[in-house]
């Protein structure tokens, strides 16, 4: 059997709003076929049905972050309405670590120091934090932040969108915290388990480092009896949510305390009706194959762990949530999105959206992205993709998802013919 597809064709189908119905689950790993999750839901032979996961992500997409204090509120219902249309169905709900960011981290894509509220812990005081706002109570968590979680993932169920709750931020303390001549150690001296900025005595610094943090490590046992105490929270606060997956941290954390939180997670909902899938990605300290062998249920593959121009075929037993964001940090193309379908990832775009924090033209690129990961997922489901697998040995163009004898996904990226 042949069936050949132009990404030309298939960007020419994505036509007039989707229709998505109310997620359903809660998500696990597909039993016969780990590259996608299943929801539980069943096929007319009576066989679990994958479900292929694609969408953007924005960095304010929970936590607010923007001029002004506090920072103008995202508009979290018009963002997941414009995710319908694209027939997108995931993003990563960014939370934020320190408590502010500062964008001239991020070269050229940033010239400004941005406020970032609401974060998990109140803000009581006595006392004013490096921002010169309250302190942190690290005992008390902030209803608003708590709630405004609970309402976001809730809300974007409704719309037929999974939700990966980002746990921690490592970017900041990992990456950029001393990227910044004007301003060193950022991250860290904003951070809420920085001594000066909260009540309880609380210093979760580098040891023999002043300007670096080590919360993201099993450094300091009463930071870590703080974020199992967060994490229990969390998971108390959305157990009852079908569309729900867990990410450990954006790219930071050492590998014995990113595995720890993924075991606290497991811990807490094995006390609770629902169990979730946790992750771990990429561009941190971790590797595509220490990820791999964690006991995390999906992961991001990063640029260092070969994922860039020409992602290699996934056959591993957890799934694949190919992020650009681990991979360019903003950036990708049309093209990586079909080479990733067809190679058994699930692409997700980390989205500059409207230009709000990071400024990178031009913008009609990245619009071509969000539309063509809804075109490729109006392709998924098409298929039976709890039977497809990547067998690129079985076109020419080197990129092919198959079910063998039955159905063949085929993509040519310059066009032209190709043989089957």
């Amino acid at each position: 059997m042949y069936a050949g597809w132009q990404l030309t064709v298939l960007a020419a189908a994505v036509g007039g709003a989707a229709v998505n119905e109310p997620a359903r689950g809660p998500l696990r790993v597909h039993p016969t076929n780990p590259r996608y999750f299943t929801d539980g839901s069943r096929q007319p032979d009576g066989s679990l049905a994958a479900v292929y996961l694609t969408g953007s992500h924005t960095w304010d997409s929970l936590v607010d972050i923007g001029p002004g204090d506090p920072p103008a509120a995202f508009d979290f219902e018009g963002y997941l309405a414009r995710l319908a249309t694209l027939n997108h169905n995931f993003i990563r709900l960014w939370t934020w670590d320190s408590s502010l960011w500062d964008t001239r981290a991020n070269g050229a894509l940033g010239k400004e120091v941005l406020p970032a509220a609401p974060l998990p812990w109140a803000r009581t005081g006595p006392g004013v934090a490096a921002d010169g706002r309250p302190k942190f109570d690290l005992t008390r968590f902030d209803p608003a932040y708590f709630e405004r979680l609970r309402g976001r993932v809730l809300a974007a169920g409704e719309q037929g969108i999974y939700v990966s709750v980002m746990l921690f931020e490592g970017w900041g303390l990992l990456h950029a915290n001393k990227r910044v001549a004007g301003n060193p150690a950022w991250a860290w001296r904003n951070h809420p388990f920085h001594p000066n900025n909260n009540i309880n005595g609380i210093d979760g610094g580098k040891p023999g480092d002043p300007e670096s943090g080590a919360v993201h490590s099993l450094t300091h046992p009463e930071v870590n009896k703080l974020q199992a105490a967060y994490l229990r929270h969390v998971a108390e606060t959305l157990n009852d949510l079908d569309n729900l997956l867990y990410e450990v941290i954006n790219e930071g954390g050492v590998q014995d305390w990113n595995w720890w939180v993924v075991e606290q997670i497991h811990a807490a909902e094995r006390a609770l009706p629902q169990q979730h899938p946790v992750g771990l990605t990429g561009h941190g300290t971790e590797s595509a194959k220490s990820m791999l062998a964690s006991p995390a249920e999906w992961v991001s593959p990063g640029a260092r762990d070969g994922y860039r121009d020409d992602p290699p075929a996934w056959n591993e037993t957890k799934v694949s949530l190919l992020d650009t964001d681990h991979i360019w940090g903003v950036g990708g193309n049309t093209g990586w999105v079909w080479k990733s379908l067809t190679r058994g990832h699930n692409p997700i775009f980390m989205d500059p959206w409207q230009g709000s924090i990071l400024r990178k033209p031009p913008e009609e690129q990245w619009e071509a992205v969000r539309r063509t990961m809804g075109a490729a997922r109006r392709v998924a489901q098409q298929l039976n993709m709890a039977a497809m697998a990547p067998h690129g040995e079985l076109a020419s163009s080197g990129y092919c998802l198959a079910e063998p004898g039955r159905a063949y996904l085929v993509y040519l990226p310059g066009g032209g013919e190709v043989t089957v």
